[in-house]
């Protein structure tokens, strides 16, 4: 499909219920008026039935690893057994079928609505360090301009520096590791710290994924306390087995560092509790408690049908859906998680159908958010820069109630 710009939006309904018309122009949302009758204009997109939305962005990916669980058929289990089966399937793979993969899965994000993306990629011990790096940046280039993607060097624990010195120089943004998982997490989290302080970028670790031990999250708080730079981490899970007199000034250290904290909720799921049998834990970060503390908190999708995830979809609206149902976060907040928050941690500008916001938009055939988040529904319009770069339509037939009871 071509791409062109939309000069209005018309008829579409906004979160707080009032119907308008959404001009946009230079890549940016230009006005927002209530809703005019006059006749439509070439150019003019006819949204009535739909819902404008801020445009999803996801926090917290793996590209590298998307969309490999069928090749893999991981044995279901902890994430020591998913980094086994995928450590495993690592040494039969090369770049082009981690750019192969990572290009389906961008493809998926877009369709969804998603316009933003940060994604994990491995860097490993042993072996070429910027294989998946450079398959991801390939994939970057390629949706430059559809979809803005940042790259962590994901560093294998214990790793020698000059690995992840050589993963930045490919194309990656962030430094990122997961110390939690080294045999010394202070040192671990130290080696790689040493990195983004001193090639001044930002950095994004796996902290605290265990349900039951890791401090990541307490040091990247004493250690970057004052820097301007991006600092973000994923899971947290620990934060929510910890009592009040413990998890609240642990918060408040986070919050004054200016930490994002980002949940994973659909992962996390999956990968925590298999040892409890009884009351098992939900294993998410405790995304209300965050917010009460003021802490900048957004949720990725995480893994997509990988040995971390057989599931995933690609879409935000699954996201959302599992912090209201299994995170009892409010509707309003699960959807920020997804979109305007989760920009924020990213660093990226804010956008929303708001006069002077970025015009990355998403417009769902759907009556309110609610339901827009319960139903997923499939009809969606993507609007990235102010302009239309997706569309899927669907139609439905169901045969005659009538005619059902005439033949049962």
């Amino acid at each position: 499909m071509q791409i062109s710009p939309p000069i209005r939006l018309r008829g579409v309904a906004l979160a707080d219920g009032s119907v308008v018309d959404v001009a946009l122009e230079d890549g940016l949302v230009a006005s927002v008026e209530p809703a005019s009758d006059a006749p439509f204009a070439p150019g003019d997109e006819d949204l009535r039935g739909h819902l404008l939305l801020a445009a999803p962005a996801d926090p917290h990916t793996h590209l590298d690893k998307a969309l490999s669980w069928s090749a893999i058929r991981p044995p279901s289990g902890d994430l020591p057994t998913a980094i086994a089966s995928w450590v495993e399937y690592i040494q039969t793979i090369d770049a082009d079928e981690i750019h192969g993969r990572a290009s389906r899965a961008v493809a998926e994000y877009l369709a969804n609505g998603t316009t933003a993306l940060r994604s994990h990629v491995d860097v490993p011990s042993e072996g070429d360090p910027t294989r998946g790096v450079r398959a991801v940046a390939r994939v970057r280039d390629e949706f430059a301009g559809l979809v803005d993607i940042e790259i962590v060097a994901l560093a294998g624990r214990d790793i020698d520096p000059a690995r992840v010195e050589a993963a930045l120089d490919a194309g990656a943004d962030l430094v990122g590791g997961a110390p939690h998982l080294a045999a010394d997490e202070a040192a671990d989290f130290d080696r790689l710290i040493g990195i983004a302080e001193r090639r001044g970028v930002g950095v994004d670790f796996h902290a605290d994924e265990a349900l039951r031990h890791g401090g990541t999250l307490r040091l990247l708080a004493e250690r970057t306390a004052g820097w301007t730079v991006t600092r973000s981490a994923g899971h947290c899970v620990r934060l929510s087995m910890l009592e009040s007199d413990e998890l609240d000034p642990l918060l408040a250290d986070v919050a004054a560092a200016g930490i994002g904290v980002i949940a994973n909720p659909i992962t996390n799921l999956y990968l925590q509790g298999w040892d409890d049998d009884v009351a098992t834990p939900r294993g998410i970060a405790p995304v209300n408690r965050l917010r009460a503390a003021g802490v900048l908190t957004a949720a990725g999708g995480d893994n997509i049908r990988d040995p971390f995830n057989p599931m995933g979809r690609a879409d935000a609206f699954e996201t959302a859906m599992l912090l209201v149902t299994a995170g009892h976060v409010p509707i309003d907040e699960a959807w920020a998680a997804v979109s305007s928050d989760a920009r924020a941690v990213m660093g990226l500008p804010a956008a929303g159908p708001e006069a002077g916001l970025r015009a990355d938009l998403l417009a769902v055939r759907a009556g309110s958010l609610a339901d827009a988040i319960a139903t997923a529904p499939a009809d969606r319009i993507v609007i990235s820069r102010g302009r239309i770069v997706a569309r899927t339509e669907t139609s439905r037939w169901m045969l005659p109630r009538a005619h059902q009871e005439e033949n049962a």
